[in-house]
């Protein structure tokens, strides 16, 4: 007889309980709490001179450990940056199979993508990844690319590569303005030959229809995320006769390419379509 699902729950708990007391985490607080005590201690021992009236500090930086602070600091951020991330690509998965499910997807198709090498090779991408940012919402981006990735059976291992990096490095205001060229510009994506007159002729109407109206301090703020999307091979400035002033400043358009469209896709939620 299986265990119901409240008992799978207590023993998953469990396990995690039990796990976060093997792990450097349980002994950080402790670390913390005895390593601040060892500081007050020692400060009030310390004897101070000087004109400043200040401790001798190395003796403090010296009784608080930090080389140990940051090897179980360090360890502990690891494994809470997986946990995340696998939570959130396993949420994310079961989303992709249910959308492909009711798409007429077989059940062995999605396994097959799921068994593939290049999923594997993707997933491992996306853990040393998950080890450049402290942010969940970062993490979360890595899991909509590995489960988009499987919705479309792309998951190439040099564009799942570089497009992890963006996700890990790229700001929140980065992503809006990228939303802003991918709501203008994502039919100009491959309808025209890159650099011909008429491509950049659309590219500069569409500009001008969604940043026209900016002000010098904000078309400051989005360049320095144009520079970054740019430098991603999302974007790419324009020379066009039509150039646009903004706030009082002349600029050059920026077009939206074919793998900023593509990132931009891979971080939507699974089963939108807007």
């Amino acid at each position: 007889m299986g265990l119901s699902g409240n008992e799978v729950s207590a023993a998953n708990q469990q396990r995690r309980n039990e796990e976060l007391h093997k792990s450097p985490v349980a002994g950080v607080l402790e670390s913390v709490g005895s390593a601040a005590g060892a500081a007050v201690a020692l400060g009030k021992s310390l004897v101070v001179g000087g004109p400043t009236g200040l401790a001798v500090a190395g003796s403090v930086v010296a009784g608080m450990g930090i080389v140990d602070w940051f090897r179980k600091l360090g360890t502990a951020k690891v494994s809470e940056n997986l946990e995340i991330l696998g939570q959130a690509t396993e949420d994310a998965l079961n989303r992709v199979e249910t959308l492909l499910g009711e798409h007429g997807t077989v059940i062995g198709e999605i396994k097959r993508r799921l068994d593939s090498d290049d999923f594997k090779n993707a997933m491992a991408s996306a853990s040393l990844h998950a080890l450049r940012t402290t942010q969940k919402e970062r993490l979360k981006r890595l899991a909509l690319i590995l489960a988009n990735g499987v919705k479309s059976d792309d998951l190439t291992a040099e564009n799942s590569d570089d497009m992890m990096r963006a996700a890990v490095e790229l700001t929140e205001f980065d992503l809006k303005v990228l939303h802003a060229i991918f709501t203008e510009q994502s039919g100009l994506v491959g309808s025209h030959t890159v650099l011909s007159t008429e491509w950049a002729h659309q590219v500069a109407i569409r500009w001008a229809d969604k940043f026209g109206f900016l002000d010098t301090e904000a078309w400051r703020g989005a360049r320095s995320s144009l520079s970054r999307l740019e430098s991603f091979g999302f974007v790419q400035q324009v020379r066009t006769t039509a150039v646009l002033a903004v706030g009082g400043l002349r600029t050059q358009p920026y077009a939206l390419l074919p793998e900023g469209r593509k990132f931009f896709d891979r971080l939507r939620s699974i089963g939108d379509s807007k």
